[in-house]
């Protein structure tokens, strides 16, 4: 690829060799016919559909910027429906949000049915180049167009205006072709980080259900395990910031345990929001905290190395005691096991709470220390596979938006 650096000329920054030239201005309408498809209600998805089919709520939730593999089936008769046409780009006409609306994802295959609230663009030009252009370029644009209050429309005829810069049919398909491969590099990148999960569930599940047992080097197995209460293993710590000191604002979520507030939040932490933190939580090294009103679906985190930051004086944070070691205890926190003891202890009318009171009460069978070290072991080697294979696949969606920022005007 050549990198071009020309100002005031209607050409890229990235180009691949042998294409020269400026790219042609059209209104999308001067290229295009447009069409919409036909009501698919959710109940008329069938697992033993016979056509297969796509409805609008699934672009921004099940598909990119190309459908190859289709999600969904249903039987209604197909002259009730609307089909696509290969090559067809399609885009919700009505939606929740303005972003959501401004998804489009081109169809490569003929005989889908289109739901009822798809715009349907049916173009003289690459529909997999025109999609990933309005997915990056003309996203906001397209936002723009988009009209409404509580349900956002958007019109063919408002489509219909837009800008649309075009190279030479060949240039497109280079475009598409390369997009395209770094898309099923992702594709595939996702499918190693589900295969690592799905291996460490299994994993998971035969060692805190016994069923896969260490043993001792000499062959026999490690006692077995003791009942006992997290009372017995944990003790509360809520030393509050009451000096007012400014130290880093932390919150937990079910996904990466402590983060930054301001990651969390958009930007903006606690202290801007004119909280007070002289009531926050002060958190040393090796602590765990938990949101008791989000307990249920995974919200624990374990400080580890960090130290000298607080969090809110709504969680609930606790240090173990010697008889269990920390990462076979946040190893077992993340299971089915430990949210099935949740479900069962949890209290309140409108939300659940999982107070330490509470938790505290919760039963637990534990291993000696040295089963506990082998466990949390094999499951932390499992994590730090799991989180490299999730580092390749945040790079390659850089490239990705790299690429898109560079191979556009």
């Amino acid at each position: 690829m050549a990198t071009k650096k020309l100002k005031n000329r209607n050409v890229p920054n990235l180009r691949f060799p042998g294409f020269e030239g400026e790219w042609e201005e059209r209104k999308l309408g001067e290229i295009a016919e447009f069409s919409k498809g036909k009501g698919i209600s959710k109940s008329e998805i069938a697992e033993n559909g016979i056509t297969e089919c796509i409805r609008y709520g699934e672009l921004y939730t099940h598909y990119g910027e190309v459908i190859d593999e289709i999600k969904s089936r249903t039987n209604i008769d197909a002259q009730d429906l609307v089909f696509s046409k290969a090559n067809d780009v399609i885009i919700p006409s009505s939606g929740e949000t303005q972003l959501d609306i401004a998804t489009a994802s081109c169809v490569i295959k003929a005989g889908i049915a289109l739901g009822g609230d798809l715009n349907i663009i049916r173009a003289a030009c690459n529909g997999i180049f025109l999609s990933y252009y309005l997915n990056s370029k003309k996203k906001m644009d397209i936002a723009r167009l988009a009209q409404g209050i509580s349900v956002v429309h958007l019109y063919s005829s408002e489509l219909a205006v837009l800008s649309i810069r075009f190279p030479t049919l060949n240039e497109q398909n280079k475009i598409a072709s390369f997009l395209a491969l770094i898309d099923r590099r992702i594709a595939t990148q996702n499918k190693i980080i589900e295969d690592f999960r799905s291996l460490k569930q299994t994993v998971t599940k035969k060692l805190f259900s016994r069923r896969l047992k260490f043993k001792y080097p000499k062959g026999q197995y490690f006692p077995d395990w003791r009942e006992t209460k997290f009372g017995e293993l944990t003790e509360v710590v809520s030393s509050r910031n009451k000096n007012n000191e400014k130290l880093p604002v932390y919150s937990i979520n079910n996904k990466s345990g402590f983060v930054p507030q301001n990651e969390q939040f958009d930007g903006i932490d606690s202290d801007e929001r004119g909280y007070d933190i002289k009531m926050y939580k002060l958190i040393g090294k090796n602590t765990f905290a938990y949101n008791p009103a989000r307990i249920n679906v995974g919200s624990v985190g374990y400080s580890g190395e960090l130290e000298n930051i607080i969090i809110s004086s709504l969680y609930v944070c606790f240090k173990t005691k010697e008889s269990i070691r920390d990462q076979f205890l946040f190893q077992y926190l993340k299971t089915n096991f430990f949210g099935k003891e949740v479900a069962k202890n949890v209290e309140g009318g409108v939300r659940d709470y999982l107070f330490y009171d509470n938790f505290a009460k919760i039963k637990f069978y534990v291993p000696c220390i040295q089963e506990q070290d082998k466990i949390a072991n094999v499951l932390s080697e499992l994590d730090q596979k799991i989180a490299m294979q999730v580092s390749i696949l945040q790079n390659l969606e850089e490239q990705k938006k790299y690429f898109l920022q560079k191979l556009f005007i």
